[in-house]
């Protein structure tokens, strides 16, 4: 295949990322910290020390980063089984995948996680690989996730386009050289996708499937 279409996962193609703000402002709450549910959610999208790190800085107990990302782990998990795919999610990676396109994932999650996101969208079919943090060194804003995305399709740059729903997914699209989608789902303004580098913003995979004709996935 000689084009990518890569995707992020949370708030992307499954509705997870107000379950992720709920767990990990539990997490930090059992831990002793007050951080605002809007602050989390602008902080969805990072890998979880990325997150830790954006929210209580540098000045933070690094030693605690461990127990709170477990903590988050521990309660996210209790949703695995139920998980929900977004509008169009399997639809749009299945069209896609028919108009020649190699389906690439590009996530922070991995192991039992990733495999309960990929239950959900519920189209393995169509995926042609997936780019997990277990695979980089560093997560989104950082465009390793994206360029190893590139790698696995063996598509350069110029003839990828990376689907997300934060603006940490448009800036690691744009370090990558990519074209970038944004989908409004994940609960981030259309403003701010666009400022951080989205090229179209649709809102979710339905619609854009629904316009894919005048995308750039066209």
């Amino acid at each position: 295949m000689e084009r990518a279409a890569v995707f992020d996962v949370d708030g992307t193609l499954v509705d997870t990322n107000h379950l992720h703000v709920v767990t990990w402002w539990e997490a930090f709450r059992q831990a002793g910290h007050e951080v605002p549910m809007h602050a989390v959610h602008r902080a969805v999208g990072l890998g979880s020390t990325d997150l830790i790190a954006h929210l209580l800085g540098d000045g933070r107990d690094r030693d605690q980063d461990g127990e709170l990302s477990a903590a988050h782990t521990a309660l996210y998990g209790q949703y695995f089984d139920r998980l929900p795919a977004l509008p169009g999610a399997g639809e749009l990676l299945r069209r896609l995948r028919g108009d020649g396109w190699a389906v690439v994932l590009a996530t922070s999650a991995s192991g039992a996680e990733l495999g309960a996101l990929r239950r959900a969208i519920d189209a393995d079919d169509a995926i042609t690989a997936t780019a997990s943090s277990d695979d980089v060194q560093e997560g989104k804003p950082a465009p390793e996730p994206v360029e190893h995305a590139l790698e696995l399709a063996g598509v350069p740059a110029s003839r990828a386009v990376f689907v997300g729903d934060t603006v940490w997914d448009m800036r690691a699209g744009g370090k990558a050289g990519v074209r970038c989608v944004g989908v409004l789902c994940g609960g981030i303004p259309r403003a701010d996708l666009e400022e951080a580098g989205a090229e179209a913003v649709y809102a979710d995979p339905a619609d854009l499937l629904a316009r894919l004709a005048g995308s750039p996935l066209a």
